[in-house]
């Protein structure tokens, strides 16, 4: 399967659907974006974010726009937000094996954990 991500918005109990989401390879400070998506009605990307064939080791970021997708809810968030977007650096170390990278997310906290 590659690489793919899931978010759950936990402030409402349900998948953070419509949340803008870049996906980027990284290499120290230099960052390159590789795609920028829109999460499904499930909270997912429509497809891998990479497959097995395509996934390389080295190091990635997943950015997740979080205030503006509480914004699109209608949600009025103090100014400035706490949490404007969340970054996630991770490695990848075994190129054939699947990296499931989960964001569970309110407008004031995060969790994330290496999925299956």
């Amino acid at each position: 399967m590659g690489l793919s991500t899931h978010v759950l918005d936990t402030m409402h109990g349900k998948p953070a659907a419509g949340m803008w989401v870049s996906l980027f390879a990284t290499d120290g400070e230099a960052a390159t974006l590789v795609r920028r998506f829109q999460l499904n009605a499930d909270g997912r990307s429509d497809a891998p974010l990479y497959d097995n064939a395509n996934l390389r080791v080295g190091t990635y970021r997943l950015t997740f726009e979080v205030a503006d997708y509480y914004k699109s809810l209608g949600l009025t968030l103090p100014e400035p937000n706490f949490l404007n977007r969340v970054s996630l650096d991770f490695g990848v170390a075994q190129a054939d094996q699947h990296y499931h990278v989960p964001l569970l997310v309110s407008p004031w906290s995060y969790s994330t954990y290496r999925g299956s």
